[in-house]
């Protein structure tokens, strides 16, 4: 069996001044060789989704806000247009590749960990998120509240 971390939306129109100072620690976490497996998601925005119709949000809309911050060697991607990464596509590959634990870090704390954390919680995976290499672009405070709020939903031993 093997352990995933799953790095998550961690682009370039995501950092700010509150998700920065996260890239070294996940890079950190990256080349730790504690996992058996790592992987990316990317966030792919355009002019008919409802982030754009209805929130008129024009992020990762390009290549260059879709970029990956960091170097993802040849780790897999799985490109996403919506918050949660779980979705047939990654979920054939945690099967595939015998995975049992997942661990999620990236952004934004508020959105994408914490859907992606309940998606898996609710199909039954061994998931956890990993409070230290997660942020919310808009800062400690909603990061701190979306934890606290997932200790509650998926289990306090499952956020570490």
């Amino acid at each position: 069996m093997n352990k995933l971390l799953l790095v998550i939306d961690v682009q370039l129109d995501f950092i700010n001044e509150n998700t920065k100072p996260i890239l070294n620690e996940i890079i950190e976490l990256i080349d730790s060789k504690k996992y058996n497996k790592i992987a990316f998601t990317r966030f792919i925005n355009d002019k008919n989704s409802i982030w754009y119709k209805k929130l008129n949000y024009k992020g990762c809309m390009t290549n260059e806000g879709q970029k990956i911050a960091l170097d993802t060697k040849d780790y897999k991607i799985f490109n996403k247009k919506i918050y949660s990464a779980v979705n047939e596509e990654f979920e054939k590959w945690i099967k595939d590749n015998n995975i049992n634990e997942i661990c999620l870090c990236g952004f934004d704390t508020d959105a994408c960990i914490q859907k992606t954390a309940l998606d898996l919680f609710e199909k039954g995976y061994n998931v956890f998120v990993l409070k230290d290499y997660c942020m919310s672009h808009c800062g400690k405070e909603l990061h701190d509240i979306i934890i606290n709020n997932l200790k509650r939903l998926i289990g306090r031993d499952s956020i570490i």
